[in-house]
């Protein structure tokens, strides 16, 4: 399982540590992962994901998985999470056909 943020594609970083004496020393900057459970008002189920801390804030500010996963771009999606919004869209596209 790769260190990657399933939503914004955050990932591992690497860089330097810099001692008081301005000595480098090479290191990796982790993402702060957790494995929520994002619930999809439009499909009425729930979704294990790995994602970022911050991007948990972003889901929230923009209104819920389905508002995030809709106004995301494909690149930074994982697969399992493309997969959710093609279903969020055509699931929204009957309903409005419905209506």
């Amino acid at each position: 399982m790769s260190r990657r943020c399933e939503l914004t594609g955050k990932a591992v970083q690497s860089g330097n540590k810099v001692s008081h004496s301005n000595r480098k020393t090479r290191t990796r900057f982790l993402p702060n992962l957790c494995q929520v459970t994002l619930l999809s008002d439009t499909l009425g189920k729930g979704f294990k994901l790995r994602v970022a801390a911050a991007a948990l804030r972003s889901v929230e500010h923009r209104g819920g998985l389905d508002a995030f996963l809709l106004k995301a771009s494909d690149a930074e999606l994982s697969i399992d999470a493309l997969a959710i919004k093609r279903d969020i869209a055509k699931k929204q596209a009957e309903t409005a056909q419905a209506a």
